[in-house]
C-alpha cells in the first residue's frame, strides 16, 4: 500500500494532520541534522557542552523557523507567532541541556549525548510548536 493510497482514503481533516506530522518530522530531521553536525565540529575544540548544544541549537532554530512557518505549518509569520516559536524552543534548549548532562553523567560519551535528547525533545517540541504557530 502506499501513502497516496493511505492519504486518499482519510478525510481532509486528517489528511492534512498526518502531512503536517510527515513535513514536521522532515524539517526536524534536517534541523536536528543541522544542530548535530554543528555539536560535533564544536565539542572537538569546545569544552562546554552547555554552551556547544546552545550554539548548534541556535543555528539550527534560524532553518526550522523559516521552515515551520513556511513549510511544515504554512502559516504566515508574525512578531506573536516568532515569540511563541521561541518561547516552545526555549523549553526544548532548556530540556537539551537537562538531557544531555544526564546522559553525560551516565556514561553516554559527551560526542553522541545529544543523538538520544534530541529524540526525546522531538515529540514535545512538535506539540510546543504547534499550539503556538497553529493557534488564532
Amino acid at each position: 500500500m502506499q501513502i497516496k493510497d493511505i492519504l486518499s482514503r482519510l478525510e481532509k481533516n486528517k489528511r492534512e494532520k498526518l502531512l503536517e506530522v510527515i513535513r514536521f518530522g522532515i524539517v526536524g530531521c534536517v534541523a536536528a541534522l543541522i544542530q548535530i553536525i554543528v555539536y560535533r565540529l564544536m565539542i572537538i575544540k569546545v569544552s562546554s557542552e552547555t554552551l556547544c548544544v546552545l550554539e548548534s541549537y541556535g543555528i539550527s532554530l534560524c532553518f526550522n523557523y523559516i521552515a515551520s512557518t513556511k513549510f511544515t505549518f504554512k502559516v504566515k509569520s508574525s512578531s506573536r507567532k516568532g515569540a511563541g516559536f521561541l518561547l516552545s524552543h526555549g523549553v526544548n534548549i532548556t530540556l537539551q541541556v537537562i538531557f544531555v548532562h544526564t546522559f553525560i553523567y551516565f556514561g553516554i560519551t559527551k560526542q553522541i549525548a545529544l543523538i538520544p535528547t534530541i529524540l526525546i525533545c522531538f515529540p514535545i517540541n512538535f506539540l510546543l510548536v504547534r499550539f503556538f504557530l497553529k493557534r488564532k
